[in-house]
């Protein structure tokens, strides 16, 4: 998959089947929208192309409005998003920076340089709740109006539900908010995942005994948080168990290294030694969040702090045992 920032590259797609979203966590809503996608760039012999937003518009409006809270929990990074889309045989995607000029578009100023003139649209599928433009004026019907008036297929897709539930961003936030993890992979169609290089820390757990796996999540407002049970995979044949803590980590110091940034650090139950103690640095690993066990926990020592990983990693090894006897 080739992947674009803004329209203006030479290798972008001349003409295209196109859908627009944010794709904030690829589920199973969105994985049934790019395989009718596919099908139709295919149809009409032109690429596939998922057309997207950094920072979400969302996060942009509520830092615009000083309302920093109503910026939507993020699901993925947008290295998982891009992961996921090319999983899904999409050609190309092209990250839009949303910004003032992109917020402040008309939505036919939106189809007129987006739509025909950027990407050579001649078909577009959108969801049945889609909305584009200034104050989200756009919509499908005005859409469906350009479409032709303006040489384009425009179609739309229903809500995608499974056992009942309409599958969602916003549902897939709710279920990790309340650490359903089940209903996460059941809305996903896999295991919830975050992915990324491995960086350093301040080495406290290695001092505690508790050597950790530190990924940076690059949002500040994660739609996951507390502590996980988790498969690590990337750093050998088959994926490592471990337990994981993604959050601020309330109990140390908010000036330490990481400056009080969201970290995923996860603690591997069993290190091969192979690795060594470096072995991981710099590599890309993906850690998938099977079963939470709390939320974060604010520990009065170093000791409490101590006892209570303790505790972590022996439910974690009897959430393995369970799922083994399970097998």
């Amino acid at each position: 998959m080739k992947v674009f920032r803004g329209l203006h590259h030479p290798g972008v797609a001349q003409s295209c089947a196109l859908t627009i979203g944010n794709f904030d966590g690829v589920h199973r809503g969105h994985k049934a929208m790019l395989a009718l996608l596919r099908g139709e760039a295919q149809q009409r012999g032109v690429s596939s192309c998922v057309l997207t937003f950094e920072p979400h518009p969302r996060d942009y409006f509520a830092a615009v409005s000083h309302q920093r809270e109503r910026a939507p929990a993020r699901i993925g990074t947008l290295r998982d998003k891009l992961t996921d889309l090319a999983q899904c045989g999409v050609d190309q995607t092209v990250v839009l920076p949303f910004d003032a000029r992109l917020a402040a578009l008309s939505p036919q100023a939106f189809i007129d340089e987006v739509l025909v003139k950027g990407l050579g649209t001649q078909y577009v599928l959108v969801g049945d709740d889609f909305r584009f433009g200034f104050r989200r004026a756009g919509d499908y019907t005005l859409l469906d109006a350009a479409g032709v008036a303006q040489g384009f297929d425009v179609a739309r897709m229903n809500s995608y539900e499974v056992h009942g539930l309409r599958v969602s961003s916003s549902a897939v936030r709710d279920a990790l908010a309340e650490g359903r993890m089940d209903d996460v992979t059941r809305l996903l169609g896999r295991p919830y995942r975050i992915s990324g290089h491995v960086v350093h820390g301040r080495k406290l757990g290695r001092e505690l005994g508790f050597r950790t796996l530190n990924l940076r999540f690059a949002h500040w407002k994660p739609a996951a948080s507390g502590i996980f049970v988790v498969l690590v995979h990337g750093l050998t044949e088959l994926p490592l168990a471990g337990v994981a803590n993604i959050g601020i980590r309330p109990s140390l110091d908010p000036s330490d290294v990481n400056g009080g940034r969201v970290l995923l650090e996860t603690h591997c139950l069993d290190w091969p030694a192979n690795l060594g103690p470096e072995g991981a640095y710099g590599k890309i690993i993906r850690v998938e969040l099977l079963h939470k066990l709390h939320d974060e926990l604010k520990y009065d020592s170093l000791e409490a702090l101590t006892a209570g990983i303790n505790r972590d990693c022996q439910q974690a090894r009897a959430y393995f045992a369970t799922q083994r006897h399970h097998d």
